[in-house]
């Protein structure tokens, strides 16, 4: 006696689950979002195709510009290995500086024939007033350069105390000390290089006034130097 009920299959795969249905809306946005891609990528396409065509337009102006030219044979020179150049060394300038800062200085100046001074201790140009001095012997500037000459020669103080006094001027140092020394140590224990330090200052168009430091700044061993003021939008050289 056959059944009733007709068999189900055993192999019978479950149904698939439906698709979600996609609005009208969802399919307006996809087609914004595809139009406006394709726009973008248009106007990049356009864009390299305006720079390829400037670079050629440049490229041929220089080639007509330049004329013919003849490549010159590989001597197999060594380029480096990819590693960056030093930095340029303007060295025939500073030996240029060097050379005119040794020869402006003379050991031979008279100051007294060349400059105002009061009582040989102190020292002013002759637009300076007489309190400038005043106030530079009392510190009223702080010091903000100190060159000691302790120990060198004659030329070597004179290069010294130029390269100072630039470089002081150029950074826009206004107060300085240098130190002579006392001469304890030299012939007949007096001071050789306070006087040619004097000089070298005075010949010097940055130094506007000097005097003999105080005690506590180093007494009769040491001068209190003031520079005059650097002009504006000068660039300092290193």
């Amino acid at each position: 006696m056959s059944s009733a009920r007709s068999a189900v299959p055993a192999d019978r795969s479950p149904s698939p689950a439906p698709l979600r249905a996609i609005s009208l809306q969802d399919l307006g946005a996809l087609r914004q979002q595809l139009k406006d891609r394709a726009a973008q990528q248009a106007a990049q396409r356009a864009r390299e195709e305006a720079e390829r065509r400037r670079r050629e337009r440049e490229a041929a102006a220089f080639a007509h510009a330049v004329g013919p030219v003849t490549r010159l044979p590989d001597r197999n020179l060594h380029e480096g290995g990819g590693r960056p150049l030093p930095p340029p060394e303007p060295r025939q300038r500073e030996l240029d500086e060097q050379a005119a800062l040794k020869a402006s200085l003379s050991d031979e100046v008279d100051l007294e024939s060349l400059l105002l001074t009061d009582d040989g201790l102190s020292f002013r140009r002759p637009a300076i007033g007489l309190d400038v001095v005043t106030r530079l012997r009392k510190g009223h500037w702080s010091i903000q350069g100190e060159l000691d000459l302790h120990g060198l020669r004659r030329d070597e103080a004179r290069d010294a105390l130029a390269h100072f006094i630039h470089q002081s001027h150029q950074h826009s140092r206004r107060c300085l000390r240098v130190v002579h020394g006392k001469g304890l140590g030299s012939p007949g224990r007096e001071p050789v290089l306070k006087a040619k330090v004097q000089r070298w200052l005075a010949q010097r168009e940055e130094v506007i006034a000097f005097t003999q430091a105080t005690g506590p700044q180093g007494g009769a061993g040491a001068l209190i130097v003031l520079l005059g003021s650097r002009p504006r939008g000068r660039v300092p050289v290193a």
